[in-house]
């Protein structure tokens, strides 16, 4: 996908508006719902809160992602998790502001569906035939979620070219309903001039709650570089002035129709406007409402995708557990995982469950993206000052958006108690996750002690060729840990030799190196010893799934075609017949000896990991290791050994 970021297709600009749009282009559903809510309709409101919109969008969204993030491409891939591959052997303590980002990526993620979904169908209410329907809505919702993850294990290769065209339905509709109102008020034009926002916020009592209402217009901001790999920095570049212009348009149509229609009206008693829906004339609302909800569920299933893609690059970066992956189509980069969609299911019916209308679910949302937003300010900064930016423009970037996101961070606190906790419940629960398996490791590599292999290359020549030890196979594969070729694990050695001697023709000890980039596919070999001990090291980019059966079976074929090996039979009457040796893997697996004098903190964090480890895909699956050719072997992990023991010997008469 590098290749053709900076090229923008015809084909290019209609996928993107079919991926990447979807939450930002859903917004004017919500927006002044949530502005205009328990407020009296006056002209300072609607052209303040127009005008934040405007400034917001453009700093936000324009400034800050389509012009300065896509720069940070990474071999052509986007995303907060990217954007720490590129920085993270700059600075350790990188590795917290991309935890806490993706967790919150995740968290707005169990958000976005229920709300962009909630918001259309709650059009219907606009409808004299279905005034009663507001009792259905939950029911009608919860079908539609239930229908929609049910169907993520099938994939969206099949109706993922039709989201394109939909969404340019939906832009051109939201342009024209904005356009066709835009002349009922044309005051509304003052909205661009900076002042009036700061005239509202400055003056009125409820500017906060105003502020965090305003920041809904742009949550789907972060999701323009999450999709930079499939889309291309370009082409999001050029449809966004087409996006933008549609959104702007919208936005002050809604702000004109309420000025002529709803002026001055007490904050009691318009509970029954709905900004969006009031755009459309009658006999449109039933076909605009369907338009609206296939738009809330192409915008929810680039929230979903793009969970799977985050979890993904967690696993390959070691910062999530190991979970089971498939590959529903042959699109590149389209993945599923039945664990994170049953939990995103749960989640989301949960948040319908709980809220039942849009208008509550608003305060929960975007506190989770403006999480992300701050954390993805602190690594791009850090990726200007790797790329020998002047400092001058470092500062500038950094304390401008650190003023602009932490305003809007302490206005969306203020709805913390009025739903925004449940986003910091679930993106808190998604961090620990991370945490407790990030540091679990650091933990963990105290205890794994490298030797030098060339000291105990005699040995392992030696017992491979004793006839007095019956032969444990003919290839022995081990995977190691170890990223210099000349060590080897000790527990990987004692294996072999002391606890039960493993005798094979062949030793084959196997490393797998995640990278930076995100799909380099490539291995190498190093024959230390012709037909009896030979390394191979894969070098996989995070997000490649590391299927080492498959890749290693392919190696030993490239190996073999080459003569590099012999991997016949060793056994006379089999070789005689030329049949292939059998491949036996041996994966360690620990488990927390008692035998450990840990820090009470380190202790919950150890216990955390083997509980989640309990949980999670095994080291064999994980790998992508045949389960046939598999032996698990475990070892105590002794990571602060007990000192101090207490015992004395009594002698007896």
């Amino acid at each position: 996908m590098g290749k053709h970021t900076n090229k923008a297709t015809a084909a290019g600009l209609v996928i993107a508006l079919g991926i990447i749009y979807g939450d930002i282009g859903t917004s004017p559903l919500y927006v002044f719902n949530a502005i205009i809510s328990g407020r009296a309709i006056t002209e300072d409101l609607i052209i303040g809160s127009l005008s934040c919109i405007i400034w917001t969008i453009t700093l936000q969204t324009t400034i800050k992602y389509v012009i300065l993030v896509l720069q940070a491409d990474n071999k052509g891939e986007g995303g907060i998790f990217a954007l720490y591959a590129l920085v993270r052997r700059r600075k350790k303590w990188l590795v917290l502001p991309a935890m806490i980002g993706g967790a919150a990526l995740l968290a707005d993620g169990m958000i976005t569906p229920p709300i962009t979904i909630t918001s259309a169908i709650e059009g219907l209410q606009k409808v004299p035939a279905f005034h009663d329907v507001s009792q259905y809505i939950i029911y009608i919702v919860i079908f539609i979620l239930s229908a929609f993850f049910f169907m993520q294990q099938f994939g969206t290769a099949s109706i993922g070219k039709f989201f394109g065209p939909v969404m340019s339905v939906w832009f051109t509709m939201l342009a024209v309903l904005g356009l066709w109102h835009l002349f009922d008020d044309l005051t509304i034009l003052k909205a661009f001039n900076p002042w009036y926002a700061v005239k509202l916020l400055s003056s009125n009592p409820g500017a906060l709650w105003i502020l965090g209402a305003v920041f809904l217009c742009t949550t789907g901001a972060e999701a323009l570089y999450s999709d930079l790999g499939h889309c291309g920095r370009e082409n999001i570049r050029i449809s966004w002035i087409f996006v933008k212009s549609c959104l702007l348009l919208n936005y002050l149509g809604q702000g004109a129709s309420l000025l002529k229609n709803h002026p001055d009206v007490p904050a009691a008693i318009h509970s029954s406007i709905n900004p969006f829906f009031d755009l459309m004339p009658d006999w449109f609302i039933i076909p605009g409402v369907i338009i609206a909800t296939v738009a809330a569920i192409i915008a929810s299933q680039a929230m979903i995708s793009g969970s799977f893609t985050l979890i993904g690059e967690a696993i390959r970066l070691n910062l999530w557990p190991r979970l089971k992956i498939r590959y529903p189509s042959e699109e590149k980069g389209q993945l599923f995982i039945p664990w994170l969609n049953a939990m995103m299911f749960i989640g989301c019916t949960g948040v319908v469950l709980y809220f039942q209308t849009s208008s509550r679910m608003e305060a929960a949302y975007g506190l989770a993206i403006i999480i992300t937003m701050l954390m993805t300010t602190i690594l791009f900064a850090n990726y200007l000052v790797s790329h020998r930016v002047k400092s001058a423009w470092i500062w500038l970037f950094l304390i401008g958006y650190a003023i602009i996101e932490g305003g809007y961070l302490f206005a969306l606190l203020q709805k913390f108690t009025h739903g925004g906790y449940i986003t910091v419940v679930i993106g808190g629960l998604m961090f620990l996750i991370m945490y407790i398996w990030f540091r679990s490791r650091k933990i963990k590599n105290r205890y794994v002690e490298f030797v030098r292999l060339e000291d105990y290359i005699p040995m392992l020549q030696e017992l491979s060729n004793d006839t007095s030890v019956t032969k444990y196979a003919t290839h022995l594969v081990y995977l190691t840990s170890a990223n210099n070729p000349k060590e080897i694990e000790h527990k990987i050695i004692y294996s072999i030799l002391n606890r039960k001697p493993k005798r094979a023709d062949i030793y084959w000890f196997v490393h797998v190196d995640t990278l930076d980039n995100p799909y380099t596919c490539e291995y190498e070999v190093q024959t230390i010893i012709p037909n009896e001990v030979i390394r191979v090291e894969f070098r996989l980019g995070f997000r490649v799934e590391p299927r080492i059966n498959l890749m290693f079976r392919k190696v030993v074929e490239d190996m073999v075609a080459n003569k590099e090996v012999n991997i016949t039979s060793r056994y006379e009457s089999l070789q005689r017949n030329n049949v292939v040796g059998d491949f036996q893997f041996i994966v360690m697996e620990k488990f927390l000896s008692m035998d450990n004098e840990l820090p009470f903190w380190e202790t919950l964090i150890m216990r955390g990991y083997f509980w989640i480890k309990e949980v999670s895909l095994s080291e064999e699956r994980g790998f992508g290791l045949d389960a046939s050719y598999v032996t698990v072997e475990k070892f105590p992990l002794i990571v602060a050994p007990l000192t101090n023991l207490n015992l004395i010997r009594i002698h007896s008469d």
